[in-house]
């Protein structure tokens, strides 16, 4: 998960799309937001900011918790999210199965439930790996964006905004959990109005701005 404390700056998306040529295809920036073109119906968006504060309409957008195997709250975004949305969140988790003691959502899974008192529609959990803990941690990091997304999907939802995950406790280096999670966003080019990414620290924005320059 990615290790963050909360900004007080709001995050507002759905604005426009990417339009200008670039060694990246389809790539300008719109004020504090990269956008990157991943088809003529869909864009990647990168920004620095507080997912917890993150929204386009409430009623097709969510965002994705990189939570733990219990999804019962925890430290970083996972904590954050829980707080700004209040009890009701850990009710609800509460109330998803276990597929074994003590883990509601394995790793490299996905799960949605609505997000209380957050502007967002949704949340959507998903349990990233712990970096140098498990064999293949690739695999798992890749699961986890692909799972969400299948997810999302699955549920209506149009707009979809992630944190880094396992990028903070979970020690996964950025370089390489960036071109993971965007290889895995590039696999939905047409399923989503808007993909984006909302990255609290300037070394992970970094990492993944580099990374979709040199892919998208």
């Amino acid at each position: 998960m990615e290790d963050t404390s909360i900004s007080s700056n709001a995050v507002v998306a759905g604005e426009a799309k990417a339009g200008i040529s670039s060694s990246a295809g389809k790539w300008e920036r719109l004020g504090e937001v990269d956008c990157f073109e991943l088809s003529s119906s869909s864009v990647l968006k990168l920004e620095k900011g507080d997912i917890t504060s993150w929204f386009v309409d409430g009623r097709t957008d969510a965002i994705v918790n990189a939570a733990n195997e219990r999804m019962l709250g925890g430290g970083g975004v996972d904590g954050a999210i829980h707080r700004a949305a209040g009890p009701e969140l850990k009710t609800a988790c509460y109330e998803v199965p276990e597929v074994r003691p003590g883990v509601r959502c394995p790793t490299g899974e996905a799960r949605i439930t609505p997000a209380f008192q957050l502007p967002v529609s949704r949340v959507i959990h998903t349990v990233g790996p712990i970096y140098g803990a498990v064999d293949k941690p690739e695999v798992l990091l890749r699961n986890a964006y692909i799972n969400s997304l299948k997810v999302a999907k699955e549920n209506n939802i149009d707009y979809i905004a992630f944190p880094a995950i396992s990028c903070g406790v979970y020690r996964y280096p950025f370089d390489e959990a960036s071109k993971i999670a965007i290889s895995a966003i590039k696999e939905f080019p047409s399923d989503f109005k808007e993909v984006h990414f909302v990255l609290f620290s300037d070394d992970t924005y970094r990492a993944w701005l580099e990374t979709a320059l040199e892919f998208m």
